[in-house]
């Protein structure tokens, strides 16, 4: 199954004001719509059969219907594999475990630097307490700011790894979103799973390949940041510039579906 690890498809109702934060963090210009019909067409387009779909609630009160919206993609598009939330603020989330496992809910995502937490805060060590070995974890790491003053960093990622052993758990963009050399550092000894999404923007060829040999083949994974990125102009740009051949480009694309078998 060839799957992008990282995307996201937006409720309707607030993709449109979602693009806009988007871009005004990032000062990247989103090239999708961030609606699920046109997340499809790309999947299509890249050859890919299905997309983890991301959300984080970014307060208490978005936690509800945050994962009310991964619950009806769960059960209205096979072709996605849509992720819950949490947030450390809100006082049902042993209840709302509970309630994405019994919908078929097989991971999360977090989003510390937008959800106003720290990934060493102890509020979220009490989450991670709850998840255990339940869900697949999926964080958000990096920023432009230092990376110690930065809510998550590699170190942070890589400390939260060994106080929690349990949960499959992956760092997104490459294990640190302008905190490349960070990342090499920290996690590249760990067993911690790396996606590859909102890299190739911002490093050279040298930087990308030394990223690729640091950590482990088996535990990297191709994600587009989708509606920021386009899959299919995503693993063509990483295809040339890593000169990978065509087993190896299956190997990647293939590598995020076995998470889920």
């Amino acid at each position: 199954m060839r799957i992008d690890i990282h995307a996201h498809a937006f409720d309707p109702k607030i993709a449109d004001k979602v693009l806009v934060q988007l871009e005004g963090h990032y000062g990247v210009k989103p090239i999708g719509t961030g609606k699920a019909d046109d997340l499809i067409e790309r999947l299509d387009r890249a050859g890919l059969d299905k997309s983890v779909v991301l959300s984080a609630a970014t307060t208490p009160s978005q936690v509800i219907p945050a994962n009310n919206w991964a619950i009806q993609l769960k059960k209205t598009n096979p072709r996605f594999i849509p992720f819950g939330t949490l947030h450390p603020g809100f006082d049902r989330n042993a209840e709302e475990l509970d309630r994405l496992e019994k919908n078929g809910i097989q991971g999360l995502k977090f989003h510390p630097d937008f959800q106003g937490f720290r990934m060493d805060d102890e509020s979220f060590f009490d989450v991670m307490e709850l998840i255990q070995g339940r869900f697949i974890c999926l964080f958000h790491i990096g920023d432009t700011l230092p990376p110690d003053e930065n809510p998550s960093c590699p170190k942070k990622m890589a400390a939260l790894r060994k106080r929690f052993p349990k949960p499959t758990m992956i760092a997104a963009h490459m294990g640190g979103y302008h905190q490349w050399e960070y990342a090499i550092k920290h996690l590249a000894g760990t067993d911690v799973y790396v996606d590859c999404s909102s890299v190739l923007d911002f490093v050279d060829d040298s930087l990308l390949q030394r990223l690729f040999a640091a950590f482990p083949h088996d535990h990297i994974l191709f994600g587009s940041d989708y509606p920021l990125y386009d899959a299919a102009t995503e693993i063509k740009s990483l295809s040339q510039r890593l000169h990978l051949t065509e087993t190896q480009l299956d190997e990647l694309l293939s590598r995020g579906g076995a998470l889920f078998s």
